[in-house]
């Protein structure tokens, strides 16, 4: 009787020291922190954001604000970035975020707009859809209130006769 209690009060404590350790091997995926990663704003995002985006695993980054999923990986998101003033780049609005895009070869970069401090994301669409992507990560990035939205030519006011 006095075995089976000792050896469960030693059991215990160790599975929990093979678990550290485990984890502590897994690496980390290396991303700079944005100049604005310790806004305490980033924080409520952060917490929100899914354990996996379109399958890809959510893996432990080097900076604070910043997250990845996938092995290689398939998407790198950072808090704090500048927050991008009025622009003609493309804009999509997926589930109440707006996002400014730029399209690159291979990496697009979308960033949040109107959103204090802003949120990018940087993926390869070929590799992960941003169709699957937008809508997971909506509500994590909506936990920082919207303060001004994308328009577009339809909502300009013209003068008259124009």
């Amino acid at each position: 009787m006095r075995l089976k209690s000792l050896s469960g009060r030693i059991a215990a404590p160790l599975a929990v020291c093979a678990l550290v350790l485990l984890t502590g091997c897994a690496p980390s995926v290396e991303v700079s922190a944005a100049e604005d990663s310790n806004n305490p704003a980033c924080a409520p995002m952060m917490v929100a954001l899914p354990d996996s985006l379109a399958d890809a695993p959510k893996r432990t980054t080097s900076s604070q604000a910043t997250a990845a999923w996938g092995d290689p990986s398939l998407l790198i998101l950072r808090c704090g970035v500048p927050v991008p003033g009025p622009t003609t780049d493309s804009c999509v609005s997926v589930n109440g975020v707006d996002w400014v895009m730029k399209e690159g070869d291979p990496a697009w970069t979308l960033t949040t707009y109107g959103r204090n401090p802003a949120t990018e994301i940087i993926f390869d669409p070929k590799k992960i859809a941003s169709s699957s992507v937008l809508p997971e990560l909506a509500n994590a990035a909506a936990k920082i209130p919207a303060t001004r939205a994308c328009v577009g030519t339809e909502d300009l006011e013209l003068p008259a006769g124009k």
